[in-house]
């Protein structure tokens, strides 16, 4: 895992060549996204996820597919964000981390200053008097990487990692597609046992024969051991990634599990429209009816000092019996893998003077995630410390009526500046709440001064319309930003 462009694919591919034999052109055939290595005899599985949204997922099915996390962090860019939410998954995932400071080819690689920004969010290497490893590596120049594999065969004997070859086959999907030629094919990582065609497994809410075993270099293959990923092939449908897989005595009982599956899979969703998972009130009934000592939150905010402010006031707030857990903070808008954190760690989401975007609010809704927006941190408080001591306040209800975006900005000599504008989502109305959304970070909260279709005042614009707005007292705006409609009620909480 680690930070975009810090190198996570290349280091992979360095390793895979070492240890690929040369007779083989291109490598690779299927993306598997899972890839064998050998080293001194011994094998080594790496999983190479798109970011860390399949891991996350994978975790919210309750799947350990990995032992060990590797951190890639490069050399002359260190700690980015999203080298700190990959540290946010591992540490929530109980996964040793071992970091890998990649890039050290360049001459402004600083691998010191990474180590001393790993200390800031508790990872501590062994230089610094931690437990993690670390190696300094070139994916360009393949340097030291049989130090890192080293480092992983080392980890894995401290964690005493085994498994019986002679069960039968369990494991876990890691991805699966519908492929024109093949029909439905599933990645999996075997972690038990071992796997060979003509067996029936259920996998997730499918099931099926095994037809082929394709392993990582496109070969079918006879048997498939603990910790090998192969491609299976002759499943009914596709599973998703995160879900078991384990082989089943008979079809009869394949069907009856698969059956069984898509009924709760339907009850479940059915169930979630009505109530919601990660939301501050189930969270209040879940600490009064089981004493439950930790809050788990995830904070996003517009800078990161308000994140800093926000997360001392809720440390303070901690008593003996209850306390808040922050999973994860950060700065800017609320993305699909913060939905997707929140989800394996039963957390409820707050943004602080951001937005979500459209994809992270459809997860939410998939989720049953609660999203809670605040423009004042002692609100924010002051919530969080209500749904601790199991009371809260009134609640502002907030429906959103509509987004609209701004095409060009107007300066009109009476009224001051004016965005034209055309509504994209749901309508406009004068009178209700307005805010302006740059990046989906909050710039300004305020009221309408002006509502006009061509040269008319209106009362609603709908979508798909364009229209002329002014805010009362402020002029900053700029095309290309958006402008989010919204109605406030205040309602009397009840449990």
């Amino acid at each position: 895992m680690g930070h975009v462009d810090h190198g996570k694919t290349s280091l992979l591919d360095a390793i895979r060549k070492t240890s690929v034999v040369s007779g083989e052109a291109g490598g690779i055939t299927q993306h598997i996204g899972a890839y064998q290595v050998e080293h001194n005899g011994q094998k080594i599985t790496f999983i190479d996820t798109p970011g860390h949204a399949a891991f996350t997922a994978m975790r919210a099915r309750g799947a350990q597919a990995t032992d060990i996390a590797i951190l890639v962090v490069a050399a002359d860019d260190s700690v980015m964000p999203q080298t700190i939410e990959s540290i946010n998954h591992a540490k929530a995932a109980n996964v040793p981390i071992i970091v890998a400071i990649n890039k050290i080819d360049k001459h402004e690689a600083d691998p010191q200053k990474v180590r001393n920004q790993l200390l800031q969010h508790e990872v501590f290497v062994e230089s610094m008097g931690g437990e993690v490893l670390d190696v300094e590596v070139s994916a360009k120049n393949k340097l030291n990487l049989d130090k890192l594999l080293e480092a992983v065969l080392l980890q894995a004997e401290i964690l005493d990692l085994k498994a019986d070859p002679s069960r039968t086959a369990e494991g876990t999907v890691i991805e699966a597609q519908l492929d024109r030629g093949r029909g439905a094919v599933a990645t999996v990582l075997i972690q038990k046992g071992t796997l060979r065609p003509g067996e029936i497994i259920v996998a997730g809410d499918q099931w099926g024969r095994v037809r082929a075993l394709v392993n990582d270099k496109g070969d079918h293959v006879k048997e498939a051991g603990p910790a090998t990923p192969v491609e299976v092939l002759g499943l009914s449908g596709t599973p998703a990634a995160g879900d078991r897989f384990a082989v089943v005595e008979n079809e009869a009982r394949a069907r009856e599990i698969s059956e069984y599956r898509q009924r709760l899979a339907r009850d479940k969703a059915a169930a979630r429209q009505s109530g919601q998972r990660g939301s501050l009130e189930q969270m209040m009934t879940q600490l009064q009816n089981t004493g439950f000592k930790e809050f788990p939150l995830v904070i996003k905010g517009d800078v990161q000092g308000s994140i800093e402010a926000i997360i001392g006031a809720l440390d303070k707030l901690g008593t003996d019996e209850v306390r808040a857990r922050i999973v994860h903070s950060g700065a800017g808008g609320i993305t699909e893998s913060d939905i997707s954190l929140a989800e394996a760690s039963n957390a409820a989401i707050i943004g602080f003077n951001v937005r979500a975007n459209a994809q992270a609010r459809a997860a939410a809704e998939r989720a049953g995630t609660e999203i809670r927006y605040y423009n004042i941190i002692y609100d924010l408080v002051d919530d969080v410390k209500a749904a601790m001591s199991g009371l809260l306040s009134p609640e502002r209800r907030e429906t959103f009526l509509g987004n609209a975006e701004i095409l060009e900005v107007f300066n009109i000599t009476k009224t001051g500046k004016v965005a034209g504008c055309r509504v994209i989502e749901g309508k406009v109305e004068r009178g209700a709440g307005v805010r302006l959304v740059r990046d989906n970070v909050v710039i300004h909260e305020g009221k309408l001064k002006t509502l006009k279709r061509f040269k008319d005042e209106v009362a609603e614009v709908p979508m798909g319309q364009e229209c002329g707005m002014a805010f009362e007292n402020y002029e900053d705006i700029r095309a290309g930003d958006t402008i989010e409609c919204f109605r406030v009620e205040h309602i009397t909480r009840t449990l």
